[in-house]
């Protein structure tokens, strides 16, 4: 498809940072029960009262939000991380992110992660809205940012973390996510989201 600048500009106002809520769906909550508390995750059950006021039994995952940039550099190349997820047993190829800290706001998260993953600062962010990974039980939202390379002042990684890092041309992650090569959900939405807003012209 292509898309022209009005097309691109009325789909941007009509949905940036919309989440809708139909009050005909939405459920009360009646009653939460914390059975875990972590460092990353708190897990609770709850008992919810729908519309028509059936009582249902919901488990919920709760986590603060995350950050994800898309970094491109003076060569339209963009950076990504190679690293072990533990949970998934396997090494994922992926848009730089991080957890928010209790307080920060998102953009603030996006410039403090580039820069401790990639060793750059970033310019021209553009907010690309956010994601919801896993909607059925977990409270995450993933906010995602474009941005462009800036000064190079050195990574900062966690000391948990064993990252390397690799750089790939928008038309490369493309064919990379349809060969299955990345399979992490926030890059591919930011991969063809940054695709869908260039043949804009946006940036």
């Amino acid at each position: 498809m292509v898309y022209t600048k009005f097309h691109c500009l009325m789909v941007m106002l009509k949905y940036a940072r919309k989440s809708g809520t139909n009050m005909e769906f939405k459920e009360e909550t009646l009653s939460k029960e914390y059975v875990f508390r972590g460092k990353v995750i708190h897990v609770r059950c709850d008992m919810a009262k729908r519309a028509d006021g059936l009582e249902v039994y919901r488990e919920v995952v709760e986590h603060i939000g995350g950050v994800s940039v898309a970094l491109e550099n003076e060569e339209g190349k963009f950076c990504l991380v190679r690293q072990w997820r533990y949970a998934q047993e396997a090494v994922l190829l992926e848009f730089p992110a991080g957890k928010k800290e209790v307080g920060e706001d998102e953009l603030t998260t996006a410039k403090r992660e580039i820069q401790e993953e990639t060793g750059y600062t970033g310019k021209d962010f553009y907010d690309l809205g956010y994601i919801v990974p896993t909607g059925a039980y977990d409270s995450e939202k993933i906010y995602m940012y474009y941005a462009k390379s800036d000064a190079y002042v050195g990574t900062h990684f966690d000391e948990d973390e064993y990252v390397e890092v690799a750089y790939y041309t928008l038309e490369e992650l493309k064919e990379m996510i349809l060969r299955n090569e990345i399979v992490d959900a926030k890059t591919i939405a930011m991969v063809y989201k940054i695709d869908a807003l260039k043949s804009c012209g946006t940036f």
